[in-house]
């Protein structure tokens, strides 16, 4: 029984891990297609989540930035020592984010905006062979933040956000007893956190950006947990159970600088995930029965994402953008789970901007994102394999000033 809870622990560290994987900062369609970069840019209002220290230096008074990305992935596996082989199957999932910004004066620009950093999800055929692991599982999370950006001067920015976070989490595992037996867990969260930026411009074609998003501990109380087990063993585990748990989304620090070399502006960023909060996560049910609360060590490592992001202005109308970026994956040799498949990922982007009238913006980018072969170990239940994965994300946007 102790095995129950600790995969039940180790659910909800790795729900956040595979949000990681993404890092879904799919937070505006022009920074997608540009290598993800944002902090060293002046965007408009989706400098709120890259850097709302830049936000005072939008052009227009009021600036609006509405747009979704559609990720679609799949995550191949190969036994150790065998011929069996699974595929996932999961749903597409849709991020989306929601700008708004008002420049009150030269010196004060306010704004609120609403966005996805965590979403995702990962389904596998009920019958597979990490079953008793994982069936399927859902992350998802919405930030509501409401910004103030100074301009100190024309070089010179700084900005905050305050953050307010609403998450949710559901996933289904099977339980190694006769029927058809089940564990499935599903709870909702929220916790603030805060963003702040600080942007230079010491000219016109050389900027510098610094943004830092604080941790947020994703607070679960009375989260259902439902149990289906054979007869004998239901005085042992209560069929309908709560949990309490806390679900940390890791600190973002983000360094980038940006070149303008006549119609091409170069873009170059450092993001620091910090995975390493990662330690330990505490777990409590509501009714105890043969469940047993635990702390469970996971020694997750900080990451560093380099990126690259390039843009032409074709003329008036059109901008073209690209990227690369490489993200390392944040996991433990020893604690690698199907219930997340985070590898080390290269990623490729595209982007394009159509302007047909002043002030308008139709943003298209594309995303690809290839997770390396590996061979990986999960200790605890000797579940060891080769995993690929592969994930394909177009998104689409508008934005609008005036």
């Amino acid at each position: 029984m102790k095995k129950i809870t600790f995969f039940l622990v180790t659910v909800f560290i790795a729900t956040n891990i595979m949000a990681g994987g993404y890092q879904v900062r799919l937070q505006g369609n022009k920074q997608t297609g540009f290598g993800l970069v944002g902090t060293p840019m002046v965007f408009g209002s989706s400098s709120q989540f890259y850097n709302p220290g830049s936000l005072s230096f939008m052009k227009k008074k009021w600036d609006f930035d509405l747009g979704a990305s559609f990720i679609m992935s799949s995550v191949a596996f190969q036994m150790s020592e065998s011929n069996y082989q699974a595929e996932s199957d999961n749903p597409v999932s849709t991020p989306f984010y929601f700008y708004g910004a008002f420049k009150i004066n030269k010196l004060i620009t306010i704004g609120l905006s609403a966005y996805t950093p965590y979403g995702s999800s990962m389904v596998w055929n009920d019958n597979w062979a990490g079953k008793l692991l994982i069936q399927n599982i859902s992350l998802s999370a919405i930030y509501i933040q409401p910004t103030i950006s100074f301009n100190i001067n024309d070089k010179f920015g700084i900005g905050a956000g305050f953050v307010y976070a609403i998450g949710g989490v559901s996933m289904r595992k099977a339980l190694n007893y006769s029927g058809d037996s089940y564990v499935e867990l599903d709870g909702k969260g929220n916790n603030i956190g805060y963003n702040i930026g600080i942007f230079w411009r010491p000219t016109e074609e050389l900027s510098f950006g610094v943004d830092y998003r604080s941790a947020i501990k994703m607070s679960v109380t009375d989260g259902d947990a439902t149990f289906k087990v054979p007869q004998a063993l239901q005085g042992l585990i209560p069929e309908n159970n709560t949990f309490s748990a806390e679900l940390p989304l890791p600190a973002n620090m983000d360094f980038g600088a940006a070149f303008v070399f006549g119609k091409v502006t170069l873009a170059l960023e450092l993001d620091w995930v910090m995975w390493g909060a990662y330690d330990t996560l505490s777990f409590e049910f509501g009714e105890q029965g043969d469940l047993l609360n635990s702390d469970n060590p996971r020694l997750y490592k900080d990451t560093f994402i380099p990126r690259l992001g390039i843009q032409y202005d074709a003329g008036k109308l059109i901008q073209i953008r690209g990227g690369f970026y490489y993200d390392p994956t944040p996991t433990d040799a020893n604690y690698f789970s199907p219930e997340t498949v985070s590898l080390n990922n290269i990623s490729y982007t595209l982007g394009l901007s159509i302007m047909p009238v002043e002030g308008l913006s139709i943003d298209i980018s594309w995303l690809q994102i290839f997770g390396q072969k590996a061979d990986k170990d999960y200790s605890p239940d000797n579940f060891s394999g080769t995993y690929e994965s592969t994930a394909i994300i177009p998104g689409v946007g508008i934005s609008y000033s005036f």
